[in-house]
Order: structure tokens, then C-alpha cells, then sequence
């Protein structure tokens, strides 16, 4: 039971195993959950990520076990949890999906410090979710400069 979670978990319902792009294809995974939670006030949104933060990364961790390497690519619940950053507090309507996915994919990839030390330097589940929660705080304040909510 455990390692079937872990691996549907990782995998975010298998948009992971994708062959190609699987962090953009879990980041497009993530979407149905933001929309399920963008109806929340914020303070029951951001309190929701809290757990789900120490559950993306005890999950990477165990998949890192699992798939017998570091952050592999099919290990994908770390972007879900960085898309859902990015999009705190902002309206759930399609321009602002489209814009926050795409801000939130290039930061993923440019790993703008922190991102960079914590993708490089931590070997454990936390390190895999922390590049992508610093990547979706930075798409998060650069959508809402976007989207003029600051």
C-alpha cells in the first residue's frame, strides 16, 4: 500500500511517467487541484499547503528510494506544490492559469537562488520541493506584478 501511494503520489497520478516533459506535463497535472482549491479563502488555501509541503517532500524522498536515484524526473508531486504557490491568491480564470503555469515553468528551469543551492546541495525529499516552493514564490510575486494584485 505504501509504495503504490508513493508511487501515484510522485508521480501526481502518473503525468510523471510522461516521455516527454514530465515536470511540465505534472505542472499541467496540478491544475485540476488548483482549481478544485482557488474557491478557498486564502488563509484555508495557504494552510493547506503546509501539510502538503512536508507530504510532497517525505513522498519525494521515499520515490528517491524507490526509483534508486536523485530527484528523478518522473517524480513529479514537487511542481504540484510549486504550481500551487505561484498561484495563491489569484483568480482562477484562464489567463491567469496560462500565465502562472509558464512563470512558474521558467523559474522551475532557471532555478534562481535559493532554487539552485537547494536542487544542488540537498540530497534528501526537501530538496527536491524546495527548488520548486523557492520557483513558486518567485512566479507567484511576478504574477501578481502580472496581474496588478501587489
Amino acid at each position: 500500500m505504501t509504495r503504490r501511494f508513493v508511487v501515484v503520489a510522485a508521480t501526481w497520478f502518473g503525468t510523471g511517467l510522461s516521455p516527454v516533459a514530465p515536470g511540465t506535463v505534472g505542472t499541467l497535472g496540478a491544475i485540476p487541484l488548483y482549481m478544485a482549491m482557488a474557491r478557498l479563502p486564502l488563509w484555508l488555501y495557504l494552510a493547506i499547503l503546509v501539510p502538503f509541503f512536508f507530504l510532497s517532500s517525505w513522498v519525494a524522498g521515499r520515490a528517491q528510494e524507490e526509483f534508486g536515484q536523485k530527484d528523478p524526473g518522473t517524480v513529479v508531486i514537487d511542481e504540484v506544490i510549486g504550481y500551487l504557490i505561484t498561484m495563491a491568491g489569484v483568480t482562477a480564470d484562464w489567463r491567469s492559469i496560462l500565465a502562472g503555469f509558464l512563470l512558474f515553468r521558467f523559474f522551475d528551469v532557471v532555478k534562481v537562488w535559493p532554487a539552485r543551492y537547494f536542487d544542488r546541495r540537498m540530497r534528501n525529499g526537501y530538496g527536491v520541493v524546495l527548488d520548486d516552493v523557492a520557483a513558486g514564490l518567485y512566479a507567484c510575486a511576478a504574477l501578481h506584478l502580472l496581474l496588478g494584485y501587489l
